[in-house]
Order: structure tokens, then sequence, then C-alpha cells
């Protein structure tokens, strides 16, 4: 519990209104201070003009010290709270009315009384405090006998001993608990203002961790059935961003998964067929050979030349799938990459078609080429492309009929040169199309042609996604499949 956010921003708070009271109560006091000190130098300031004039200190332009003894018996009876003392031109005190025995000083400095006689509104002055030698008083000053003729000054401080202590005491009684518990009250509805603040503030950051945990204790591999929009659908501050952010993290990590469960689907599918098809040319061939040297003096001649043309049949048939295998691998780990380059695409269509033209003669198909060759120069790997033409081309004479038609035609789709191979063969089944480019995918019209479906198509499509091309299959309205690859151009800039 101490380790949430709300408890440590209610601990912060508390430390910060603390010392905002603290800073508070000093400044208050300090101000206080202040405050009185400028209210008495006010107030009293001619109060030693005043004490002269009332008193009559001065008789025919002399200083009447009997006089001023009376005045000085008088404030320490009637108004303890002003010390009044004499002092000469260079601040010398002569005589006072405070207790002898708590006066420290012998002179005060003429400093703060020429500037206070100087200008009487200036306030407040702060004079020497005979009773200390650090500390300074608000003051009232008067030259005497005038100020025509002046013999010495009249100081009288108006925070005295007698003040001091009262204002002692009032702050260590009364005043300092009122302020106490002013401080503690104020202090504690701020803190309950604030916890409030903060629960708001961090309920939503509350419920996202809720979230987060929900996700976290789920197998993340499907949509969390609460979220964050469901609850907050407009974004309105940071948090509604992150929890909208997590949203589609959590979303993200679901759909990965889910690729990778399928993708350990197609793994472990793609181990057991090339293992079945590893197997099985390797156990024909295996088969043949020990036949043949088991009852070599027991077979003819041509028998044995017809065992090992099979064995080499297979041999090369298991070398095949061995190269597709190594190829895909590959590919699919990007270590052959495409170096593309601008060509004219029809050229590269015929030089094909040439090359698999003895075999389809061999099994009696037509093989031919139209369309328009002027097309776009296509932007890809001329020998890539070569390999996706040959394997389509293969594929269409492996399963058209003697006597049937293949037809390469060469067009533009979207402005990008497109080649069509369409065979005369038995189609596709519309349930495998959409697997027709899966790796050793096994449909029903597969069997007669080697016996797997092999892994041509699958490294064809993989060679038209690395060069940003396109593959596509369909079945010709007229009977048989059509497979038909896009390549791109490179624009002019």
């Amino acid at each position: 519990m101490v380790k949430t956010l709300y408890t440590r921003l209610a601990v912060g708070l508390f430390l910060l209104l603390l010392a905002v009271g603290l800073l508070y109560t000093f400044i208050s006091l300090y101000s206080l201070r202040a405050y009185t000190a400028s209210v008495n130098h006010e107030l009293h300031r001619d109060l030693a003009k005043n004490l002269v004039a009332d008193r009559n200190l001065v008789s025919e332009g002399q200083l009447d010290r009997s006089a001023l003894k009376e005045l000085f018996a008088l404030y320490m009876t009637i108004n303890p709270s002003i010390e009044i003392y004499l002092l000469d031109l260079d601040g010398t005190i002569l005589s006072y009315s405070a207790d002898p025995a708590k006066i420290k000083r012998k002179q005060v400095s003429l400093g703060p009384i020429q500037r206070l006689i100087d200008d009487m509104s200036r306030y407040p002055v702060l004079g020497d405090d005979p009773r200390s030698h650090d500390r300074q008083k608000v003051f009232s000053v008067t030259p005497v006998p005038s100020a025509d003729n002046p013999e010495g000054y009249l100081y009288v401080v108006l925070r005295g001993e007698e003040y001091d202590a009262a204002e002692t005491m009032a702050r260590g009684g009364q005043l300092l608990e009122l302020s106490a518990w002013g401080l503690l009250v104020s202090l504690a509805v701020v803190m309950l203002a604030g916890l409030a603040v903060f629960r708001l503030l961090t309920r939503r950051l509350t419920l996202l961790t809720r979230l987060v945990e929900d996700f976290e204790n789920s197998d993340m591999s499907r949509q969390p059935v609460s979220t964050w929009r469901d609850r907050h659908p407009v974004v309105r501050d940071e948090i509604d961003y992150l929890g909208a952010r997590f949203d589609d993290m959590a979303s993200r990590i679901a759909s990965q998964i889910e690729q990778l469960t399928e993708k350990d689907v197609q793994r472990r599918r793609l181990v057991a067929q090339v293992s079945h098809d590893l197997r099985t040319p390797l156990a024909s061939m295996q088969g043949y050979i020990e036949s043949l040297k088991l009852r070599r003096d027991r077979l003819s001649p041509d028998e044995q030349d017809r065992f090992l043309d099979i064995a080499l049949k297979e041999g090369q048939r298991l070398s095949r799938l061995v190269d597709e295998l190594f190829e895909l691998a590959a590919l699919e780990a990007r270590e052959q990459q495409p170096l593309l380059e601008p060509f004219p695409l029809a050229e590269l269509v015929h030089d094909v078609v040439q090359k698999h033209g003895p075999k389809a003669q061999n099994r009696q198909i037509e093989l031919v080429v139209k369309g328009d060759p002027d097309q776009p120069l296509a932007y890809a790997d001329l020998a890539m492309t070569e390999r996706v033409l040959d394997n389509l081309i293969g594929n269409a004479i492996a399963y058209s009929p003697a006597g049937g038609r293949i037809e390469v035609a060469i067009s533009q789709a979207d402005g990008l040169p497109e080649v069509c191979v369409r065979d005369s063969g038995p189609g596709i089944p519309e349930q495998d199309l959409p697997h027709i480019f899966d790796p050793f995918y096994r449909g029903e019209s597969f069997g007669g042609a080697g016996g797997h479906a092999g892994l041509g198509l699958a490294i064809a499509r993989r060679i038209m996604t690395l060069q940003g091309g396109d593959i596509r299959v369909e079945n010709a309205a007229s009977g048989g499949a059509c497979f038909c690859i896009r390549l791109p151009v490179r624009y002019s800039k």
C-alpha cells in the first residue's frame, strides 16, 4: 500500500503542506513584528516632542532636570512599555527611566537619530537598544532644549523591556495556541481537499493498472474483454492517451501471439511434410539400390538399368527438394536479397518460353506467347523473376494433358507489366486456392505430379514479395489454372 502512487502523492502533499505551514508561520511572525513596529512608530513618532511640550521639560531655554526625573518616574509607573533616555550630542546616555541593572550601553549611535530628525515621515527607523549590544528598536527622538539650540536628545524607545516581556508571554500563550490551531485546521482542510483531488486523478490510473494486470494474467492471445476505449472513448489528457495506446498494444500483442501460434502450427506441419517428402524418395532410392545389390546376379542388364534409372530419378528428386528447402529458408531469412534493375519483361518471357519449348514438345503441348511486348520496363531482380517464370511454366507443363495448350500472356495492369500463365489442365479446386502458395500444401489435384505439392509456389510468392511485386492464381473460365505475376516499375523523379 505504501508503494502506491496515491500514497506517495498523499505523503508528498503532507510534507509540502507542512513546509508551507512552517514557512507561512515564520513569514507571518516576521511580518507581524515589522507591522507592529511600523504602527508604533507611526503612532508615537512625535512622542518625544510632545513629552517635552506637555511636561514642561524646558524652562527659560534650559532643560528642567527635576521635571525630567518626575517624567521618568511617572512613565515607569503608568506606561512601562516605553523607556525614556536623555542623550548628549554625542549619543552618550546621561539619564534614563529603565532599570539601571539592565542597561548595557553607555552610548547609542547617532546615525538613526539623525535620519529620523531629518525626515520624520520615514518609518520604521530602528535605533540602538541601550539594554542590548546588538538589538535595535523603533524610537521617537527630539532635540532638547530645542532644535535651534540643541544640547542633547530625548530618546524614547517605543518597545521597551516591559513590552518585550508582554509580547513574549502573548506569543508563548494564547497567540501561539491560536496560531497553532489555525495552522492545523488549515493543513487538515487542504490535506483532505488534496487527497480528494488526488483520488480523482489517480482513479483512472488505478483502472489502467487493473486492465494491464488482467491482460497480463490472461493468455494474451485474445483481445481484452474490457478496454480503455470502452470506458473513455474521448482522449482528454495523457492518461487517456496512455490507455488508448495500451489498447493498441494489447491488440498487437494478441495478434502477434495468434500469428506465432499459427506459425508454430505451420512449422510443425512443415516439419512433418518435409520429413515425409524427404523420406519417400530416400526410401525408394535405398530400396532399389539394396535390391540391385542383393539380386544383381539374378537381374538382367535391362532390369539393372531400370533399377539404376529409378534410383537416380529419386535421388534427383531428393536433391531438388533439398535445394528448394535451402532456397526458401534463405528467402525467409532475407539472406538472399533481390538486385533490382530495370529490364524488358517481354524479352525475359520469350527466353524462358524458348527454354521450356523442347519439354512441351515432348509432351505434345502447345506453348505460345501472346500480348503486346511493348510494356514498361520492369524494376526487379532478373534472375529471381526468371526463377518464378520457370516454376509457373514448368508446373503448367506438368499439369497439362498431352495435346493441351499453355498460353503465356504479356499485358499491362494499372500501369504495371504483368504476365499470366494459363494451362489447359484440370484447374485447382476452390478449397485449395487460398492455400496454393503454402509450403508443402497437399490438395486433391497434386497427387499425380510428383507426389507432393513442392515448394516452388511458396518460393515464387516469397520472391515476388521481396521484389515489391504480386502473384495471384485463379481458375480460367475456359478451364485450367491461371497464374499471374505483376512487377513494379521505377518512376522517374
